[in-house]
Parts: structure tokens; sequence; C-alpha cells
């Protein structure tokens, strides 16, 4: 076997008779505090009590979960139909990110509307938090050796288990660390997203409600979009799995929607020098 930077310890971190700990929930326990701290501080300069975001975060936590689980139980419900049952399973793996911001962006609208709080102000101290947690989440898909990209012989490439492995490459070992390179690019885009934070606080920077939002939308589905051309695993709008020949790549699609939505958004903002429409009622 050659050898690889990255090789899985595998999902468990440790097991204690029927009670075991999951490296999987271990980092979304992590990231849904550093979350709140980063939230609660940013907040606190845009006038939001440190108590509404703490009351939003199991909400908006559980919207998340079952927006990722439902969206990805929609377009593999192939995996599911002779036993539904699975499609609770969510411990197993199988969730998408787009469903979880689609889950989370219903319960902040929801939220804001029953709190009165001006949605894109709300937003704009959450995006960086959920950049942050899309780039602690990514290793769980290392531990459960899974979102992985095509074969590769490259140096940081990482092993995967014959067990993990689709039957198309059952004679392959290592394979893009897709989970590395989309950790790596939320990094970045929470580091962008803090800086123009920084700088709009400052006063070096004017940046209206809802465009930091508008950012987020753009520098992650960038990332995304070349990032999910690399994996093996999409799930598809149409075409044949595993890899949609002649269809297309759903994740793909979704990039290119927002790209669109936040450059729009921006536009408005910059360009026609107009207030985003708040849907909750509440202007900044």
């Amino acid at each position: 076997m050659p050898l690889a930077l990255f090789t899985s310890p595998g999902p468990l971190l440790f097991q204690l008779g029927p009670f075991s700990l999951r490296w999987y929930g271990l980092l979304i326990a992590v990231a849904v505090l550093l979350g709140l701290l980063l939230a609660t501080r940013l907040g606190r300069q845009r006038g939001i009590e440190p108590a509404l975001i703490a009351d939003l975060l199991p909400i908006l936590v559980l919207a998340a979960v079952v927006g990722a689980r439902l969206y990805y139980v929609i377009f593999e419900w192939r995996q599911y139909q002779l036993n539904w049952l699975d499609a609770l399973a969510v411990w197993r793996g199988g969730i998408a990110i787009h469903g979880a911001l689609i889950g989370g962006t219903i319960a902040v609208i929801l939220y804001s509307r029953w709190r009165r709080i001006a949605f894109w102000n709300l937003l704009d101290v959450l995006v960086p938090s959920v950049a942050l947690g899309q780039a602690i989440g990514r290793w769980g898909n290392f531990f459960n050796s899974e979102a992985f990209g095509l074969p590769t012989d490259l140096p940081w490439k990482l092993t995967i288990p014959f067990a993990n492995r689709p039957v198309e490459f059952l004679d392959q070992t290592t394979f893009h660390p897709t989970f590395l390179y989309e950790s790596l690019w939320n990094l970045g885009v929470v580091a962008l997203l803090l800086l123009l934070f920084r700088r709009a606080s400052q006063g070096k920077l004017q940046l209206p409600a809802g465009a930091l939002s508008c950012l987020y939308l753009m520098s992650y589905s960038i990332g995304r979009l070349w990032i999910e051309g690399l994996r093996i695993d999409p799930l598809c709008l149409a075409g044949t799995p595993p890899f949609c020949e002649g269809g297309l790549r759903m994740a793909q699609l979704v990039s290119l929607v927002l790209i669109g939505v936040g450059g729009l958004g921006l536009y408005w903002l910059y360009g026609r020098r107009l207030p985003l429409p708040d849907p909750s009622g509440v202007q900044a």
C-alpha cells in the first residue's frame, strides 16, 4: 500500500460498552460552540443581544441537520426506498450542506420575524460562524472515509479503506482529500468575512446589511463549484450515478445559482444603492 499523508483512524473516537462517541459528533459539538462564541461577539458589534443568538442556536442546529438530511435523502432515495427508516440514521453519514443552508435560512427567517430582528443584520453575524462550522465539520468526512475525490498519487493523498471505495475504484488506494480542500477554502472564507467585518466596524468600509451574507454565498460557492468536480459521490439532478454521466451534479448547479443570487444582492446594494428586502419585516 502506498504511503499517504492522510489515513483515517476510523469514525469512532472511543467506545465504552454500549456508549460510543464518534468523531463526527465531537466535531459538530466543537463547531457549534465556536460558532456561538464568534456569532455572539460579532452580534454585540451589530447591537444584537447575546441571549438572542443563544436562543437561536438550538433551533438553527436542528433545522440545519433536518434540512441537510432531507436534502440528501430526496436525491438518494433509491438507497432508502426499501427501508425508509434508514433515512433517519444520520449518524451513518449522508448529509448535504446545501440542505443545511436551506433549513438554516428558513429557521433564521422565522426566528427574526418572531423576535422582530432585522433578518440581514442577524444573518451577517451568523455567516462567519457557518463558514467556520463547515471548515470544522468537513473533517468528519475524513474520519468516516467518505466524500473523497478521484484517485490521485499527490503527496497529500488520502488513503481510503477497501470497504469504502466505490466499485469503479476498488483497485485504487489513494484519492483526492476533497474534505481538506473544502475545509481550507472555508477557512479562507472565514478570514475574508472577518476582515471585511472588522474594516466596516472601523469605518474603513461601507458594508450595508446583507452584503456579508451575499459575499459568503459567492465565496463559498466558487470553491464548492470546482471541488465538487473532483468528488466521486455527487448528488445527481440527472444522469447516471455515480458520476452523473449525461446529466448534472446538483451541488454545482446550486453553487451557480447561489453565486448569481449573491452577485445580484451586491448589485442591489452597491449598484442601485437600495437595501435588500427584509423577510422579517424589520429594516436595519
